[in-house]
């Protein structure tokens, strides 16, 4: 009323009731009401620019609901739920009730007591927070997360080991989206909070580079959620071959996103020496909000030379791995990798093959993950002796360009058809270092390269054109 009726004094006229409300509201924005009185003459357009200026700021409170950026979350806490076959079921439908501040978010710390990525947790928990990560890794996803990083750690201590030489070094990441990505366990179902981008995740990289007996070995495992177009669910038409029958794309509609979770562990190492094998391997465990999972993965080997004794033991420590779960995997997995690994504009496979398997869900989710692991825990095993057999032969500079030559189908293969390539170059959501990290240092294309007749250069053609059994 004291700011109204000064007014009131100057203009000579009597306010409209428009003006009335507007000085009513700019008199309770305290922080601007001094400047009315200093200035009761200014411009309209001002004054109305400090009284929007005024409401936002005064509103600015209550966006810290639900910015997790500007506040800590306040609201109640949501219980994470599993299904009974272990997996986390998902929704991002935008329809669904959203309860703000129920967040299951990627963290990607160090440890204080090891050099070990943490899990990720729900961090808001009616029980707190030991509660939630018991809950947390009684899932499938967690579960396979703790035996890749353990297979991870191994792994790299071996090849280290071996090299004698260089070091791995490590690249942890989190991905681009994570810090502004929040999915929460409301009422059983994994739900999108607050953002329109559900993308999110991590993980950890580890290369070796220019070592004594290495010249490249890369060993990357990630964790990662988000939503991808229904068509990436299959890439590749080999699955009904052998056995698949297209149940990732159950429920889903052309051009629909689909909510997933996923983990993996992928390796390429490169040895320097001709006579060496390169060894690749990759284990996955992938899910769907309609209730599907499933694993994936396989071990492989690509010689420049063929060692027919170190093919057999290659193939004879994964059929001693499969035979565990089921005498009939490995003659399955080993015909699914021939099959996978063929570069069909060459006419030969990459490799002397190994295993290779996708959506592999035939068994309780239990009896595949003591699967995974013990094919993980079998690749020092199977490798290992091979390398501390040839590390030290002598070559020649043409049997290092034939070397070279082979690496170059190498990267054929994994450019036009490797499935996990395709997978993050099409989808966005693979973190391009570590998807071509499997890349070798040095390659070689020579134009109408000619094998020479009897030579050991066309044994190995002769092997890669026509896949045969070795154990």
């Amino acid at each position: 009323p004291k700011l109204r009726g000064r007014h009131r004094q100057q203009n000579g006229s009597q306010l409209s009731t428009h003006r009335h409300q507007e000085l009513r509201s700019v008199h309770r924005c305290r922080s601007h009401s001094s400047l009315f009185e200093l200035c009761p003459t200014m411009p309209r357009n001002l004054a109305r620019f400090l009284l929007l200026a005024s409401v936002l700021l005064g509103l600015l409170p209550c966006f810290e609901s639900f910015v997790p950026n500007l506040a800590p979350l306040k609201t109640q806490p949501a219980r994470a739920a599993l299904r009974q076959d272990g997996g986390l079921r998902m929704s991002t439908d935008s329809k669904k009730p959203k309860a703000k501040g129920h967040q299951l978010v990627s963290k990607w710390l160090k440890s204080d007591s090891a050099p070990e990525l943490k899990t990720p947790v729900v961090d808001i928990h009616p029980e707190g927070k030991d509660k939630a990560k018991e809950d947390y890794s009684e899932c499938n996803l967690h579960k396979m997360e703790r035996i890749l990083r353990d297979a991870q750690r191994d792994i790299c201590a071996a090849i280290q080991e071996l090299d004698g030489g260089a070091k791995f070094g490590e690249d942890d990441y989190t991905r681009p989206n994570s810090a502004n990505s929040h999915l929460a366990v409301v009422d059983g179902t994994l739900q999108t909070l607050q953002n329109p981008r559900v993308d999110g995740g991590g993980g950890r990289t580890m290369v070796l580079a220019d070592g004594k007996v290495f010249e490249k070995a890369g060993i990357a495992m990630s964790v990662i959620y988000g939503e991808m177009p229904a068509e990436s669910l299959n890439l590749t038409p080999d699955r009904k071959k052998h056995g698949d029958h297209n149940h990732r794309k159950a429920g889903y509609k052309k051009g629909e996103k689909v909510p997933f979770a996923s983990c993996g562990l992928s390796a390429v190492i490169h040895p320097m020496n001709p006579f060496c094998p390169t060894i690749h391997f990759n284990y996955r465990y992938f899910e769907t909000d309609n209730g599907h999972w499933w694993f994936g993965g396989g071990t492989d080997i690509t010689p420049a030379y063929v060692d027919e004794e170190d093919m057999k033991h290659f193939h004879g420590v994964y059929k001693a791995e499969c035979d565990k779960v089921d005498p009939d995997y490995y003659k399955r997995f080993k015909a699914w990798a021939d099959d996978y690994f063929y570069i069909a504009h060459r006419g030969e496979t990459r490799g002397l093959g190994g295993i290779f398997f996708d959506d592999l869900n035939d068994r309780p989710a239990e009896e595949l993950l003591q699967f995974v692991d013990g094919c993980l825990k079998a690749v020092p095993k199977a490798y290992v002796p091979i390398i501390e057999k040839h590390r030290d032969d002598k070559f020649t500079e043409e049997q290092k360009i034939w070397q070279q030559i082979r690496r170059g189908r190498y990267v054929e293969f994994n450019l036009v058809y490797d499935r996990g390539v395709l997978f993050g170059l099409q989808t966005g959501l693979g973190r391009m270092e570590s998807i071509l990290m499997s890349l070798p240092r040095d390659t070689r294309w020579e134009y109408c390269h000619e094998i020479k007749e009897g030579s050991e250069e066309e044994k190995l053609a002769k092997a890669l054109a026509t896949p045969r059994e070795w154990v």
